[in-house]
């Protein structure tokens, strides 16, 4: 199994909201995941973005890989810091 980080679509119509998660990654989007490591919120100014640091490691330390779109999440928030 190779697990993903990546967001999941919360929200209703026209006011998504973003779950940040790990899951399966032949899981479908809105599917199963392993556990929830932040949020991600487009609508505010600026986008609000929450992520655990110590679970988002303890992830990628085992190997979780995350997408490009919560890697760009993770850069702005200076949690990457040279790994993945």
């Amino acid at each position: 199994m190779a697990a993903r980080i990546r967001l999941t679509r919360k929200g209703t119509k026209k006011k998504p909201f973003y779950r940040i998660v790990v899951a399966d990654s032949e899981a479908p989007r809105d599917g199963k995941f392993l556990e929830i490591i932040g949020t991600y919120n487009p609508l505010t100014d600026p986008a609000e973005v929450q992520i655990d640091p110590e679970r988002l490691r303890v992830w990628l330390d085992r190997g979780a890989r995350p997408s490009d779109t919560v890697r760009s999440l993770i850069k702005k928030k200076g949690l990457l810091a040279g790994s993945a």
